[in-house]
């Protein structure tokens, strides 16, 4: 049977947005205060929210997740070598690179792309100061190895847990593990406030500084304590993120609806491979539908069933590639360590889309394109 395209595009995720008389209502509150940004009355309910929320009063919203982890580093003072993965979005070795520290990156594991911890290990020198780890596509990180691994060496353990709000391991929430956890609040997440980031942190003492920093350093009116930035969330994001923290538990039941309804419609083609099961221990947010394609068994190329999905109006993106290491900024940084499964993820790698509001049906049309193509690339040639 021929599919036809998609009337319309398919992008690989769509914002979650509450009602629209829901958001006005807010609206009419930032009006009637008159006050839209630097710590309104918003923005400290909504703090108030996440500190419930998180069972932390260690928490710091921003205006976004990448200025959150800079202030972040920043923050915890950390300065040389820090370990880190390839396998990200750019943002997280940019915040590196913003203060001054030099990444090292060393390989992922092959079921969930997160760090590998004994690739970590072996890759600690006297200038490490850190590990920066990267809970991918929401995938908790070897959180019990890394911790083992950092108290040993005496290193700070932080984590990029951008994809990974609502994560919990263990009936912890993952904001709950390592030094310092930022969480983006970005539009294209499950859960977001317009913008946002966040930074959650062990150390009480963190916050007062992390609030100077966002703040241009002002202590008060009169006195500047240290040279700070502009990163404070407005009360509009603050409403935003507000309001989608409602309809979280509602956002990721969808979610899981439809990333099970693609593996139940995958799990039988050859050279498609599937998210491999999360442990028992895990509550997972479904925040990316990756799979792999494996061109011998499949039939083609990932990259050619990346292009001829656009054909039929479906986007998919190829999270993530190519490696960090691979751009032109970061080809000067030295790396010793192969990256041998991280390479080979990167080749292969799909994210399909999935966001609040896609239909089961359209998930369904998306798997017989991905059963079609291969037959229909081959018959075409």
């Amino acid at each position: 049977m021929t599919i036809k395209p998609f009337e319309k595009p398919i992008y690989v995720t769509r914002p979650f947005l509450p009602d629209l008389s829901e958001f006005t209502a807010g609206l009419r509150e930032i009006w009637e205060n008159q006050w839209l940004t630097n710590n309104g009355p918003v923005l400290e309910r909504y703090t108030r929210r996440l500190i419930e929320y998180f069972d932390t009063e260690n928490v710091c919203l921003f205006n976004n997740g990448t200025l959150a982890l800079q202030i972040g580093l920043q923050g915890l003072g950390i300065s040389g070598e820090v370990i880190t993965t390839p396998f990200t979005f750019v943002a997280t070795t940019h915040a590196l690179y913003w203060n001054k520290i030099r990444p090292v990156f060393v390989d992922i594991e092959p079921d969930f792309y997160t760090l590998d911890p004994k690739k970590v290990e072996a890759a600690i020198t006297p200038w490490t100061t850190a590990i920066l780890a990267v809970h991918v596509y929401g995938h908790p990180c070897k959180v019990i190895a890394l911790a083992d691994i950092a108290r040993r060496h005496n290193l700070t353990l932080i984590y990029d847990a951008a994809h990974a709000f609502g994560v919990g391991v263990n009936g912890r929430s993952i904001a709950h593990f390592g030094d310092l956890t930022m969480f983006s609040f970005h539009a294209t997440k499950p859960y977001h406030s317009i913008e946002g980031g966040l930074l959650t942190f062990r150390d009480p003492g963190l916050k007062q500084k992390f609030d100077y920093l966002k703040n241009f350093g002002f202590k008060n009116e009169v006195e500047v304590v240290m040279p700070g930035t502009n990163a404070k969330m407005n009360e509009f994001q603050a409403l935003m993120g507000e309001m989608v923290l409602r309809h979280m538990p509602e956002i990721v039941s969808s979610r899981r609806q439809i990333y099970r309804h693609y593996c139940d419609c995958l799990k039988d083609v050859p050279g498609i491979r599937l998210p491999t099961p999360l442990p028992n221990e895990v509550v997972y947010n479904y925040a990316y539908m990756p799979i792999e394609v494996n061109a011998g068994e499949y039939g083609i190329s990932r990259d050619d069933l990346y292009q001829v999905l656009k054909q039929y109006n479906v986007y998919t993106r190829r999270y993530f590639y190519p490696l960090l290491n691979d751009f032109a900024c970061y080809r000067s940084v030295s790396v010793s360590d192969p990256l041998t499964v991280a390479r080979g993820v990167a080749e292969r790698i799909l994210t399909l889309p999935i966001y609040c509001g896609l239909s089961l049906s359209d998930v369904e049309k998306i798997c017989g394109l991905i059963r079609q193509i291969p037959g229909q690339r081959k018959s075409s040639a």
